[in-house]
């Protein structure tokens, strides 16, 4: 019998509709040939990009050149630009505000991977400190409301380019999906003075059926509310608003939570197409009790269609129960 499940934070509803005839391994994806010619995010490529943003680079290394470890550039075809006045206005009953933001690259590697679960924890740690980096330093902009993070693998999953990479969107508003997380953080709070997430990580790891793995500092999880099939999402256990105020213990236990969630996906689907994206407090808010960073990945195994758009439903035909069953198998 299918279910209809509320997700407990927005109050989304989900079908678990796992009747329609498909089993998990059915969703093994097939990948099509990879893309020959020249990659602007390749070692050697770097006069193929804008200039760059930010790089790691080993000791001894000075200026732009080719012995980098991660590299931060601007989008060569921005959705906002950095430079201009917000000039917020109307006409009649539209509101209009310029394009003005950040639109920035993250290549992760010099390397020209296929995905991020052939890198090593180290270098996951320093992909998220490059995340942490440039959210502080945007964050000193003050017409800016919200830094996106988010990571498009695979062409089925928005990704233009297949060397590996992560962009970053700052934005003068705050996005819709943030603010309805928000409002629904806030309303559990109210009636239970606890935080939604907090209570989702207790009742998760006490039950055990959707959990996929943990260590000190992180629960992994199939969320109760799926929308997609094998849907992930990475709750750290230490209640935070702030993705950029993570310790050093926290981001090294994050790597290792990130790197195996995506080795486990990639064991489980054969390299699927996935976004992830990371949910924190927009910028000016206060620390408070209600609002949890976390990650959601989401491997792009189904379409959203006309079901989906005409009710604000999803159909998901994978229970996240029988999805973490299967993740907690693929041997790391």
């Amino acid at each position: 019998m299918p279910q209809l499940r509320k997700d407990p934070v927005v109050g989304r509803w989900v079908i678990i509709s796992s009747e329609r005839g498909k089993r998990p391994n059915h969703y093994e994806f097939r990948r099509n040939g990879s893309h020959n010619g020249p990659c602007p995010f390749c070692r050697g490529s770097e006069h193929m990009t804008p200039p760059e943003i930010m790089a790691y680079r080993p000791a001894g290394s000075n200026g732009e050149g080719p012995r980098w470890t991660l590299r931060v550039v601007p989008n060569k075809f921005p959705a906002l630009m950095i430079e201009g006045e917000m000039d917020r206005r109307g006409e009649g009953v539209y509101d209009l505000v310029n394009g003005v933001g950040a639109h920035e690259v993250i290549i992760e590697t010099p390397n020209h991977e296929t995905n991020m679960g052939t890198l090593t924890e180290q270098h996951f740690e320093e992909i998220l400190w490059a995340y942490r980096d440039r959210i502080l330093d945007l964050k000193k902009d003050k017409r800016l409301r919200y830094v996106l993070i988010f990571k498009n693998q695979g062409s089925e999953a928005g990704a233009t380019l297949e060397h590996t990479h992560s962009q970053l969107i700052a934005l003068p508003i705050v996005p819709r999906n943030v603010a309805d997380e928000l409002v629904g953080a806030e309303d559990y709070y109210k009636h239970k003075e606890r935080c939604i997430y907090c209570d989702i990580v207790r009742q998760e790891l006490e039950e055990k059926v959707r959990v996929v793995s943990e260590n000190g500092s992180f629960a992994v999880i199939c969320p109760f509310a799926s929308r997609f099939p094998f849907e992930t999402w990475i709750l750290p256990k230490r209640h935070s608003g702030y993705f950029e105020h993570a310790s050093k213990q926290e981001y090294i236990d994050l790597s290792r939570s990130l790197r195996e969630t995506l080795v486990r996906l990639n064991g489980t689907l054969n390299d699927p197409p996935f976004n992830y994206i990371i949910h924190s407090l927009p910028f000016g808010e206060s620390e408070n009790g209600h609002y949890h960073w976390h990650i959601e990945v989401m491997p792009k195994l189904t379409q959203v269609a006309g079901f989906e758009w005409g009710t604000g439903f999803y159909i998901n035909p994978v229970a996240p129960e029988e999805a973490a069953l299967c993740l907690r198998q693929i041997a790391l």
